[in-house]
């Protein structure tokens, strides 16, 4: 190859060889190679001094009739040596072994797929050249890789994949086949042992993924908690694949195990088919599976033409030195007086018995052990064969039913080699469509355990285990203290509300444990330097949020427009300089009303009605002030009234029922609280 058919170096030369040799790249391999060819975890093949290669019995399929004047013969790229423009082999080489690649600013990606279908396919377009694209999706299935596995997709996905030579399919790993209950054999994957406790085995990987590279991208996810529910990986394998999976216990769902295998790694993979081909001119397009196979038999019925052609050429050749050999027997004893007595015996013998030049020649080059009796009859019987095959080509030349006939049968004969029963013809790869997929988010993965969040004046967050009560003395660094105590589950998000306006997610599960200090918050979530904290919540789905900011403007905001997916969080108080949010509270459902004390101790009620929900904004006036601001805002039943803490070392509550003469119309003054309302103006 090197020397004289491609200029290119022993590296690139000997890998495109070492990926001929490997099963695990091509389906149906054209190297037969010995030695280290690498392997399917991505291993590379020795150095090719120590391996040795030879064809296979499909790359010499492939070559057949290289000698037969099938094809054409251009110069090399030096022109010193010529070299086949195709093979012309029978063997469906492109929808076989795939493709891809081509050129600069060409992309093709075929598949690999199984022969006994694709001859099954042609065999059926050769009868009716008008088959439907459906009736070719009967006998060809789709995609048959190297490495097994499961093509995810109905039926009609693949078919119209193929019908318009474009189209994405989900390629998935398999797993082991186990025993059920009754008995029977099912692909669950699932090895029981004992005890209750299970693990998870795969025994083939998608198309082209090395297994080295999956066993990276599992270990990753555990030691980044982003797969909770997965104990270990292994690698068990030998020649056969098998990888172990072992569940964090014997309680996960193995459904939701693998459903998240197949979302979170490269178990599950698409191959983007692209049939992009070059046709017999030269001309590049994305054909269909039946114009694909189309164009093949006709390139076939156009080989076995000029083979029949050269054939009879060959014939002709023959028989006219055969002619000149007879002549010669029947006149042998005057050949041989020329030859003895004429000094251009040639000559006087193509005069004397009409010989042309060649036959002249073959004569005179014939050895003298031929003049035995018993060749002539050879002779004869040879002429007799010769010019019953030459009648028989010149029919299948004139007849192209006979030359589908033929094409027909040749193809029958290399469908042996890989029909279903045979190690290499057996079908691989499973067309299966996936069940519909178990809805999870990544909240399923995590257990659920209570946990106390504490968070400091400093920013310091911490998540102790178990519900701790809010107003144990926790430990805090010297010159920090307690702002924040929230009781919750690792399964729970929190908001974290700051003054400008702003909202950040967290999650429970990835909190700093309660042993030290904890963590700045600000190492987890974008806080801008200047903001301070004024509420740490528990997300509630569908609950809503009364917010209000220091200049007496509030809204209510629905808690999941306030989850941020990011660490910049999300804006949805405006606030401008000197305004802030001072107030988030959760409304709970039977709250109907609303109040609002201003700096200058003046209260306001007014129904929830009144409140508009919005995603964000400034919001509306709540209560209008003179000088000074907006001191707290609560949400409340009317009909229960108002409650607040006495002082003092009592813990009393007192609570004032009938708060109608302060229920006004939003954005009022107000007038003075209820005798006893606590001095510092928060409810």
């Amino acid at each position: 190859v090197i020397g004289k058919y491609h200029p290119h170096g022993d590296q690139s030369v000997y890998d495109a060889m070492v990926r001929l040799a490997q099963d695990f790249s091509l389906r149906y391999p054209l190297v037969d190679g010995q030695g280290n060819f690498g392997n399917i975890d991505g291993d590379n093949a020795a150095a090719y001094r120590y391996t040795e290669a030879r064809l296979t019995k499909t790359a010499i399929q492939l070559m057949a009739g290289l000698d037969e004047g099938t094809v054409n013969f251009i110069p090399t790229y030096n022109g010193e040596e010529e070299e086949p423009e195709i093979f012309p082999g029978l063997f469906p080489n492109l929808l076989a072994n795939g493709s891809s690649g081509i050129a600069v600013g060409m992309a093709t990606n075929i598949p690999s797929h199984n022969v006994a279908e694709i001859i099954d396919a042609a065999l059926l377009l050769i009868d009716n050249p008008h088959a439907e694209h459906a009736q070719l999706m009967e006998v060809f299935q789709g995609p048959d890789f190297a490495t097994g596995g499961i093509v995810a997709e109905s039926r009609e996905v693949i078919s119209r994949a193929y019908e318009t030579g474009r189209g994405a399919l989900r390629v998935r790993g398999r797993f082991s086949t186990g025993r059920n209950a009754d008995g029977t054999w099912e692909e669950t994957g699932i090895e029981k042992l004992g005890g209750g406790a299970w693990q998870l085995v795969i025994s083939e990987i998608p198309y082209q993924l090395p297994k080295g590279k999956l066993i990276e991208q599992v270990a990753q996810l555990i030691a980044d908690k982003k797969l909770p529910i997965l104990e270990d990986v292994r690698d068990e394998s030998d020649e056969q694949i098998r990888l172990v999976f072992v569940p964090k216990s014997r309680n996960v769902d193995p459904e939701l195990l693998k459903e998240s295998l197949f979302k979170l790694t490269d178990l599950e993979t698409r191959f983007g088919l692209n049939l992009n081909v070059l046709d017999a001119s030269r001309t590049p397009g994305v054909l269909s599976l039946k114009l694909v196979l189309q164009e093949w038999v006709k390139s076939q019925i156009e080989i076995l033409v000029r083979r029949s052609q050269h054939r009879l050429n060959k014939i002709a050749d023959r028989l006219e030195l055969l002619d000149g050999y007879i002549i010669a027997y029947l006149n042998l004893d005057r050949i041989i007086e020329i030859i003895r007595t004429e000094d251009e015996p040639k000559a006087v013998m193509m005069a004397e018995f009409g010989l042309t030049d060649r036959q002249a020649e073959a004569i005179l080059n014939m050895r003298l052990r031929s003049l035995r009796k018993l060749e002539e009859m050879e002779l004869r019987r040879e002429r007799d064969d010769l010019l019953a095959e030459k009648d028989e080509l010149e029919k299948l030349l004139d007849s192209p039913a006979r030359q589908r006939t033929r094409l027909k049968r040749d193809l029958n004969t290399l469908r042996k080699d890989y029909a279903e029963d045979t190690a290499l013809g057996r079908r691989r790869t499973t067309i299966a469509e996936a069940s519909p997929t178990v809805e999870f988010s990544m909240d399923a993965m995590i257990e659920k355990a209570p946990v106390t969040v504490i968070l400091s004046a400093k920013g310091w967050v911490r998540g102790a285990s178990g519900h701790e009560p809010l107003d144990k003395e926790f430990k805090f660094k010297e010159g920090d203290g307690p702002a924040f105590a929230v009781h919750a589950q690792t399964t729970d998000k929190l908001l974290v509300a700051c003054d400008n306006g702003r909202f950040y997610t967290l999650g429970c599960d990835k909190l700093p444990s309660a042993r030290g200090f904890g963590e700045p918050i600000r190492t987890m979530v974008d806080i801008d330097a200047g903001a301070e904290i004024v509420a740490v919540l528990v997300y509630k789905p569908k609950a809503q949020l009364l917010l209000a900011s220091n200049i007496g403007r509030g809204f209510a905001a629905e808690a999941d427009e306030l989850l941020a997916e990011t660490r910049k969080g999300r804006g949805v108080m405006n606030t401008k300089p000197g305004v802030k949010l001072a107030v988030v509270r959760e409304i709970p459902a039977e709250h109907d009303h609303v109040a609002v004390v201003g700096d200058n101790r003046k209260l306001v009620i007014f129904s929830l009605e009144e409140l508009p929900v919005l995603a964000k904004g400034q919001g509306v006036t709540l209560q209008r002030y003179r000088d000074g601001g907006l001191a707290d805002a609560i949400t409340l039943k009317l009909d229960d009234g108002l409650s607040w803490k006495m002082g003092g070392e009592t813990g009393r509550v007192r609570t004032e029922s009938d708060m109608r003469m302060w229920k006004v119309a939003r954005g009022a003054a107000g007038r003075m609280p209820p005798t006893g309302f606590p001095r510092d103006n928060k409810f």
